[in-house]
């Protein structure tokens, strides 16, 4: 035996003194032993001493006056012991033999039929058995462990991806309590019916789907992007099982599109600031020649087209301003203001157009005040822009403008949403993009310049929309420190 096994703490449960004598006598005998052996005649004594964990294993006899080795073992069961336990009798019964084995005893051992060596392979049994079922429940609580506190979502489904078990990130994730999710499929969480289809298909064909990019929703309606993963552990239909993550990548996408936006403007900017100057160097060498000429030409006819050369000159030249000011980065001298004070303002300029049209308006506010840097009177005209579009896109008497502002961690959530004509996916990504209009009279450099104005604000914007259904901007502010 190891030294392991030859230093355990060995404590005999037995009311009868001869009959412990006995058995710690094999004990005793077995060659190069240095067991620390000890009695304990009572019930009760006996117990507390498993309950303390104080020795390593444990020969408990069957009758014990009132109680018997059986209770002990249920006892032992019901408190998640550990230590190995061997039940001794007097005689062979079938019956308590099996019931010893259910209860969890590592052996039964019939008192006139010990020796040292069977003594001996009962002992290395049961501490060797007992050593390997601690090194794997101590893996069990690791892994599972890391199963429950995962940040990502992890889970277990059968072929046919019906939940079968998941750690409690989907609440935080998408909403579902856990055992909500357990009576679903993982393809009623996928967005788009593409994905839907094909992917039982794949995790099928393949065994395992890696690092998908999708959509899911959750149990509010939002949309989340995320990174799913699918493996098929063992083959066998019966037994196997498929184990999946879901990583969040929603705010990673959100950041890409800011960056991927504030990118395009910038090389917009550059491109606008070229031409410009491109432009205006013939531009004022036309206007200049127009002035000279006007001196000169006596024929009023001929002054006429000379004052509409002039006066388109202008309007050219005052285009390019326009467009100059809108593609540069904004200027602003930020303070602290009240969020809520500015919308009120915001509400105040449109509240006219508001009442034309009969748009009903819902404005809801946080009790507590949130307060944010800002250049009061330019982030009044980008959010004012974003509302005069949205009562723009609405019918009238049936129009809706919903404003309502809350607070997100460090961040300040304000939400501007109608339920207007909606924008399709394909403008929505060219929204920001100077003169590109959706309005029959439009310029198209509003919106430009809002997002010129909310980058140095920085704020996040993200919008979404349906066709017919309407439009929300979601502008998320850092709270003022």
């Amino acid at each position: 035996m190891s030294l392991l096994y030859t230093n355990a703490r060995i404590l005999i449960v037995d009311d009868d003194e001869d009959d412990f004598i006995i058995t710690s006598e094999y004990i005793q005998s077995i060659p190069g032993n240095s067991f620390n052996i000890a009695w304990s005649k009572n019930y009760n004594d006996a117990l507390n001493t498993l309950l303390a964990g104080e020795f390593d294993l444990y020969f408990v006899d069957y009758r014990l006056g009132a109680k018997s080795g059986v209770d002990f073992l249920k006892e032992a069961m019901s408190h998640n012991r550990e230590e190995p336990i061997v039940l001794l009798t007097g005689k062979g019964n079938y019956e308590v033999d099996i019931q010893a084995m259910q209860l969890g005893a590592v052996d039964y051992l019939i008192k006139t039929d010990l020796s040292v060596e069977k003594m001996e392979r009962c002992i290395r049994y049961a501490l060797e058995r007992a050593g390997t079922l601690k090194a794997l429940k101590a893996n069990e609580r690791k892994y599972r462990s890391i199963f429950e506190k995962s940040k990502d979502v992890v889970f277990v489904t059968d072929y046919a991806l019906n939940f079968k078990d998941v750690n409690e990130a989907i609440l935080n994730l998408l909403g579902y309590e856990k055992g909500e999710v357990l009576n679903m499929n993982l393809c009623d969480l996928v967005d788009q019916p593409l994905y839907r289809t094909s992917l039982l298909q794949s995790i099928q064909d393949r065994n395992e789907v890696n690092d998908w990019e999708l959509l899911m929703n959750t149990k509010d309606g939002e949309k989340k992007y995320c990174i799913l993963t699918l493996t098929i552990e063992d083959s066998d239909k019966v037994d196997g099982y498929v184990q999946g993550i879901i990583h969040d990548i929603t705010n990673l996408k959100k950041e890409e599109k800011a960056t991927l936006q504030g990118e395009k403007l910038a090389a917009a900017g550059r491109l606008v600031r070229t031409i410009a100057h491109e432009v205006r160097n013939p531009l004022n060498n036309i206007t200049l020649s127009v002035e000279q000429m006007q001196q000169d030409i006596k024929d009023e006819a001929m002054q006429l087209y000379m004052d509409i050369i002039k006066r388109n000159g202008k309007r050219i030249n005052d285009l390019i301003s326009e467009l100059l000011n809108t593609s540069r980065p904004s200027e602003t001298t930020l303070e602290r203001y009240t969020l809520q004070n500015i919308l009120d303002d915001v509400i105040a300029a449109s509240i006219d157009r508001l009442t034309l049209k009969k748009i009903k308006l819902q404005v809801s506010y946080p009790n507590n005040i949130l307060e944010v840097l800002a250049d009061r009177e330019k982030l009044k005209l980008a959010l004012l822009n974003i509302v005069i579009n949205a009562i723009e896109a609405m019918e009238e008497q049936s129009g809706l403008l919903s404003v309502s502002l809350q607070q997100v961690n460090n961040n300040v959530l304000l939400v501007i949403a109608d339920n207007g004509c909606g924008i399709s996916d394909e403008n929505i990504s060219r929204l920001f993009e100077p003169y590109f209009t959706q309005k029959r009279n439009g310029v198209g450099l509003g919106l430009t310049f809002t997002l010129n104005i909310l980058q140095a604000h920085k704020a996040n914007i993200e919008v979404t929309s349906k066709p017919n259904m309407g439009t929300s901007f979601n502008i998320t502010f850092p709270l003022a420190g």
